[in-house]
């Protein structure tokens, strides 16, 4: 470590000559509830992989105050997220992103998003949703590509099927 760097600086130093951002690409869409939709990300190559950095979601309805609702991201299959119960697991470390909306203003009262800051998708990403309502959900999701080592890559593969 340098003289005036804290270790968490060096370990973000180490970080950058790992991964290197390469672009910024944006999904965006429309589901309905208690369906998972996959999104294509893998290239074939495990030296690059995507960190999501915020989605949203709103009601397709934004004229109905009665609608909330909610997007949860994956980097594996996990199936429909259900209409009660479990539906969000931070546990789960297959679950990367979460945003909601409450249809009180409208349609317009979009939750903060949370998302994992250590999220790497060398894959495919899932989203999946419910809704208080039939009202498609609409969503949008940012993220950055980069370029990584292999065992990075590897390592983010591992962390991205296990759910704990």
């Amino acid at each position: 470590i340098r003289s005036g760097q804290s270790h968490e600086d060096g370990t973000q130093d180490q970080e950058e000559k790992v991964m290197k951002k390469i672009g910024e690409y944006t999904v965006r869409g429309q589901m309905s509830e208690s369906t998972e939709i996959r999104i294509q990300l893998f290239d074939g190559r495990f030296d690059t992989a995507y960190k999501v950095v915020d989605v949203r979601a709103l009601s397709g309805d934004v004229g109905s105050s009665g609608d909330d609702g909610c997007v949860r991201l994956s980097t594996a299959s996990i199936g429909p997220m259900p209409t009660s119960g479990d539906m969000i697991d931070f546990s789960d470390n297959r679950q990367i992103a979460w945003a909601g909306f409450n249809g009180a203003s409208n349609g317009f009262d979009a939750a903060p998003s949370v998302v994992d800051p250590d999220n790497l998708v060398v894959e495919d990403l899932y989203i999946s949703g419910q809704h208080g309502a039939s009202d498609p959900i609409n969503y949008i999701i940012y993220m950055e590509k980069y370029d990584i080592t292999e065992w990075r890559g590897a390592l983010a593969m591992v962390r991205a099927s296990s759910q704990a």
